[in-house]
C-alpha cells in the first residue's frame, strides 16, 4: 500500500512539474512575474491549534524559489494570504485558491500568479496554506520507502481507467484506504471549509460578496477543492469550484445544491484526466451546472499549448454565471 501511495506522490509531483503548462502569458492575457514583492496580509484561520492535528510538533518547512516563490511543507498553522484587487476595479467576487504539491508540500509561485491574475480582472484572492502529510526524516536505523518502479506511470500500469474511477464515485485516489493519507485529506478540506467561514464572516472587510466565494485548486489543491464543495456542511459550500487538472482525492456525492464547477485539464495527465472527467460526468447525473476543457496536451512549448489559455475560459465562465463583471 505505502509503494502505491509513492507512486501516486510521484505522480502527482510530475503534475506540479508541468504546472508552468497551465499558466503562461498567451493570447493577450497578462503574465506575472512576481512583480509586486511588498509583503501580503496573512490570516490564520483557526482559534489556537487547528483542529485534528493538535499533537503534531513539527516545525513548519519553507524553501525559497528563484524569484522569491515560496514551497511550504510540514504545515501546522493554516493560513489565507490576501490578494485584493484595485478597488476601481472590484467587483465583489472571491476565490480561494488551492496550491498543489502531492499533498506533500505546497508550491505557491503558480497560485501567486493566479491571485494576480485574478486580481487584474477585479476578483479578491486568498492562497489557502492548507496541511499536508507530514514529511518528518526516518528515525535514525530506519530506512525511506524505495523508489517505485516504472509501472506507477503512464502507459506503464497502475493508470485507473475512466469506468473504474467512475465506479469509485470520481475517487482518482489509488490508495483510498491508507488511513494516514485520508487523515490528512480530510484536515485539508476542513481547512478549505474553514477559509469559507473566514471570509462570509469578514466579507464587509474586505469588500467580497458573501455569495460568489468560490475555491480554485492545482493538482492536489484540485482534490481539496472538489472535496470542500462536496464534504457535507451547514455553512462551508462554496458558491462555485474550479478544478485545474485535479482529480477528486475523496468519494463524490454532489449535494443537491452543489456548487457549479469548472474543469480544465490535459488529455494524457495520468489518472487526472480520467478523474476529471468522472466529476463531470457525476455532476452532469446530479443536474448541477458543470464545464469542462480538455486540452490536447501536443508538444512544443508551454506558450504554444491551448492549455495556456485555461484562465480566458474561466473568466469566460464566471461572466457567464454572472459569478463575475467586467
Amino acid at each position: 500500500m505505502k509503494k502505491l501511495l509513492f507512486s501516486y506522490m510521484l505522480v502527482l509531483f510530475a503534475a506540479f512539474a508541468l504546472s508552468s503548462i497551465y499558466f503562461n502569458g498567451v493570447g493577450g492575457q497578462p503574465s506575472f512575474a512576481h512583480s509586486d514583492i511588498q509583503p501580503r496580509p496573512t490570516i490564520s484561520i483557526w482559534p489556537g491549534k487547528a483542529p485534528g492535528s493538535e499533537d503534531w510538533t513539527f516545525s513548519e518547512r519553507v524553501t525559497e524559489g528563484p524569484g522569491g516563490s515560496k514551497t511550504y511543507s510540514n504545515i501546522v498553522n493554516p493560513t489565507l494570504t490576501v490578494y485584493l484587487p484595485d478597488p476601481a476595479k472590484a467587483n465583489g467576487a472571491a476565490v480561494i485558491l488551492c496550491p498543489g504539491g502531492a499533498m506533500r508540500m505546497l508550491g505557491f509561485a503558480e497560485t501567486e500568479r493566479t491571485a494576480e491574475w485574478l486580481n487584474s480582472k477585479g476578483i479578491a484572492a486568498f492562497i489557502l496554506k492548507y496541511r499536508v502529510v507530514p514529511n518528518n526524516p526516518p528515525a535514525a536505523g530506519v530506512a525511506r520507502p524505495a523508489g517505485p518502479s516504472r509501472s506507477g506511470f503512464q502507459g506503464m500500469g497502475n493508470e485507473l481507467s475512466f469506468k473504474e474511477i467512475l465506479n469509485r464515485r470520481g475517487n482518482a485516489n489509488p490508495a483510498p484506504d491508507d488511513q494516514e493519507h485520508l487523515k490528512v485529506i480530510a484536515m485539508a478540506i476542513s481547512d478549505g471549509q474553514q477559509a469559507i467561514r473566514i471570509l462570509r464572516r469578514d466579507a464587509a472587510k474586505y469588500h467580497i460578496d458573501q455569495k460568489r466565494i468560490g475555491i480554485l485548486g492545482f493538482s492536489a489543491g484540485g482534490g481539496v477543492a472538489i472535496g470542500t464543495a462536496v464534504t457535507e456542511s451547514s455553512d462551508a459550500y462554496p458558491d462555485f469550484v474550479a478544478t485545474i487538472y485535479g482529480p477528486s482525492l475523496v468519494d463524490v456525492s454532489v449535494p443537491k445544491l452543489g456548487a457549479p464547477l469548472f474543469i480544465a485539464v490535459m488529455d494524457g495527465h495520468f489518472n487526472v484526466t480520467n478523474g476529471c472527467a468522472a466529476l463531470f460526468t457525476l455532476w452532469k447525473e446530479a443536474g448541477r451546472p458543470v464545464e469542462i476543457h480538455v486540452y490536447d496536451h501536443a508538444y512544443g512549448p508551454a506558450s504554444g499549448m491551448p492549455v495556456a489559455s485555461w484562465t480566458d475560459r474561466f473568466y469566460d465562465w464566471l461572466r457567464a454565471r454572472k459569478l463575475a463583471s467586467d
